[in-house]
């Protein structure tokens, strides 16, 4: 789906897991671009961050050789780290960055904040933030798309096609988000479940939503009782073409959803 897949790592504990998920993602003879940017450019602090990025330059290798697929690991000094993850950005012309978002409002890790928000709202390419058990899970037994509309975002629907084929062919179960009570329905119009009681990628009905719904305070926990539902799965979230309500994959949106979501969670924005 991509032939150019950027991941900025922190730690080398998030290089192996994050590399494994972006090989599904990666076009043949694709390439995934571990950055590791040092958040600091005061010279001894980054004489010794920049011998510890070792730990993080040569698991990029390892993970690489070992799916079988070219990784390129790259260190970098910088004050502004979206801003340096960005411009790395541009300057190879990558198709997607792939990130994960770990921490608290009072940690230091800089995916939380200001740079988790800075590259949602800058980026030309595609974004796709995983959850912390989305990276852990070994077995997917179904993909599950929440729809605000009459149909999952296609972007979304790529990527629930992409993992599907590289998970012994997990069935995508789009979800319509209803409200009132209004249980929603997985069978879409004219189409039927399969021999295991499930819908593979057939539409979902269209959800209506009284106006106040659409300030998105309430959208991670009406996607997450959906998926409960539906027993879980990994649940792809993604932007509706029609953004008259306004972007739905924010910083905000994405530490709600994350902190409440019991099961791996993927949000793509573009």
């Amino acid at each position: 789906m991509y032939r150019q897949i950027l991941v900025p790592v922190q730690k080398p504990a998030e290089v192996e897991p994050l590399v494994r998920f972006a090989s599904m993602l990666l076009e043949p003879d694709g390439t995934i671009r571990i950055l590791h940017v040092i958040p600091t450019i005061t010279l001894p602090e980054v004489t010794r961050e920049w011998r510890q990025s070792v730990h993080i330059v040569v698991p990029a290798h390892e993970a690489g050789a070992a799916l079988d697929v070219k990784v390129e690991p790259e260190v970098r000094a910088a004050t502004d780290v979206p801003g340096e993850i960005l411009e790395s950005a541009e300057s190879h012309g990558v198709d997607a960055i792939l990130l994960t978002l770990s921490g608290d409002r009072r940690s230091h890790n800089p995916f939380v904040g200001r740079t988790a928000s800075g590259i949602l709202r800058h980026a030309r390419c595609h974004v796709v933030v995983l959850n912390r058990l989305a990276l852990v899970t070994d077995r997917i037994p179904k993909i599950l798309l929440p729809s605000l509309g009459d149909h999952p975002s296609p972007t979304a629907s790529r990527l629930a096609t992409e993992i599907s084929a590289h998970v012994s062919d997990a069935p995508v179960v789009p979800v319509a988000i209803g409200l009132r009570g209004r249980r929603p329905s997985l069978d879409g119009e004219g189409a039927g479940p399969d021999e295991g009681g499930e819908t593979r990628r057939s539409p979902p009905r269209r959800s209506i939503f009284p106006g106040p719904i659409i300030g998105h305070q309430r959208l991670p926990k009406l996607i997450l009782d959906a998926a409960a539902r539906e027993r879980f799965g990994l649940v792809i979230v993604g932007e509706d073409p029609d953004q008259s309500a306004g972007p739905l994959i924010t910083r905000r949106f994405l530490e709600e959803l994350f902190r409440a979501a019991p099961c791996p969670v993927l949000a793509v924005r573009g």
